[in-house]
């Protein structure tokens, strides 16, 4: 079993600049983890899953995850990564999205999710949040995925 690997972070967004803004407010927290972000469902499963360098294949993951994406809802996803004959079921979930309905937000923590953070409309308030949510990732532990 390898030593301790770096944690990947899963960025699944579709919308650029939000994307931009997360990785540079993460950066700006000190978190110098690889970032492969995805503008859909389809590409990020895919990579998730099949990719070499993907979490099921190549080591420790923590997902950002849009639920309002092109092609399929996030809460799909969330779906498929926290089933229970899923190699990715453990990996820490944070749901990042404009949402704040009430019962979307207890169905994703129902389904898996660990952290649901809505985006703030304020681009500081926003930049601020993922500052936050930057010390946040720099400070946990995240469990390797399952064997094949």
């Amino acid at each position: 079993m390898p030593d301790h690997q770096p944690v990947n972070i899963v960025m699944i967004e579709d919308d650029e600049g939000h994307a931009r803004l997360i990785e540079k407010n993460i950066r700006r927290a000190g978190i110098s983890n690889t970032i492969h972000h995805f503008v859909d469902g389809t590409s990020a499963l895919d990579f998730l899953y099949e990719n070499a360098d993907g979490p099921s294949r190549n080591g420790p993951a923590m997902i950002l995850l849009d639920l309002n994406l092109p092609d399929m809802s996030g809460t799909d996803i969330l779906v498929k990564i926290k089933a229970e004959n899923s190699a990715l079921r453990r990996t820490p979930v944070v749901v990042l999205t404009t949402t704040d309905d009430k019962v979307e937000i207890q169905r994703c923590y129902d389904l898996g999710c660990n952290v649901y953070i809505t985006k703030p409309v304020n681009y500081e308030n926003f930049a601020d949040a993922i500052r936050q949510l930057g010390l946040f990732l720099s400070v946990i532990q995240v469990p390797a995925p399952d064997p094949a």
